[in-house]
C-alpha cells in the first residue's frame, strides 16, 4: 500500500484543513495510507519520512526549522513524491530559497483579487490529456518559476486590475511538473479555497499530479 503524508498549517485564510481533507479522502480512495498532520513535525523523522511514497504541503506563509526542511527535501532527492496547490505550497517557507527550488516556482501577487480567468491546457500530458481549457473565479496567481519545470497549463494575464497594466498578454504557468533528485513534484496555483476544487478540472489536474509524483 502506498503511504502519503499531508501536512497542513499556515494561514487559515487558505482553508489548509479543508482542502487536505479533500485530497486525503481522494488519496484513500485510491488505495493509499495516509497520515494528515497540522503539524511539520513528522519532517524532522527520517524513517517516517522515508516511507512515505508522497508528501503534501500545506503550508501558506509559514515558518519552517532548518531540520524540517532537510528531513523534507532529503526524502524528495531520496524518491519521496511531491505534490500541492496555490498558496499551500508555493508561498510556504518565504525565506527558504531550496524549498523554493525544489517546487520551481514562488507566488508574487494575484492582480484584481478573486477575478473571472481561463485556463488553457498547454501539453499532452496524462496528468492533463484528455481535459479543455477551462474557466477559474478565484486568485489568478503571478509568479516566478523555473524554466526548467514541463507546463501543464497556463494563464494569461489582462493588464485590467490593480495598475499593473504591464503583465497586459503575459502568459503565466498554472500547473507544472518536474524532477528534484529522484523526486518527482508536482505543482498547480489553482485552489484558493477549497470551494475552487468544485471546479471539475482543477480537482482532476490536483489528482493525477499527485498519482503521478507517487514514488
Amino acid at each position: 500500500m502506498k503511504k502519503a503524508l499531508i501536512t497542513w498549517g499556515g494561514w487559515n485564510g487558505h482553508e489548509p484543513e479543508q482542502t487536505s481533507a479533500i485530497f486525503a479522502e481522494i488519496l484513500r480512495t485510491e488505495g493509499f495510507n495516509v497520515t494528515v498532520s497540522d503539524s511539520l513535525l513528522p519532517l524532522e523523522d527520517p524513517k517516517f519520512m522515508q516511507s512515505q511514497d508522497l508528501v503534501v504541503p500545506v503550508w501558506t506563509m509559514a515558518a519552517i526549522s532548518r531540520e524540517q526542511e532537510s528531513g523534507l527535501l532529503t526524502a524528495i532527492r531520496q524518491g519521496t513524491g511531491c505534490a500541492g496547490w496555490h498558496g499551500g505550497m508555493a508561498d510556504s517557507f518565504r525565506a527558504n530559497v531550496e524549498y523554493q527550488f525544489m517546487v520551481g516556482g514562488q507566488f508574487i501577487c494575484h492582480p484584481g483579487g478573486i477575478i473571472d480567468y481561463e485556463v488553457n491546457i498547454a501539453s499532452d500530458d496524462a496528468i492533463v490529456a484528455g481535459l479543455n481549457d477551462f474557466s477559474m473565479k478565484s486568485e489568478q496567481y503571478f509568479m516566478h518559476v523555473d524554466p526548467s519545470n514541463e507546463v501543464l497549463a497556463t494563464t494569461t494575464f489582462s493588464g485590467e486590475h490593480w495598475g499593473i497594466d504591464w503583465v497586459e498578454g503575459v502568459e503565466m504557468p498554472v500547473c507544472w511538473k518536474k524532477r528534484y533528485g529522484s523526486g518527482k513534484v508536482f505543482y498547480s496555483s489553482l485552489g484558493h479555497v477549497a470551494s475552487d476544487f468544485d471546479v471539475p478540472e482543477a480537482k482532476e489536474i490536483m489528482k493525477r499530479g499527485m498519482l503521478w509524483s507517487t514514488r
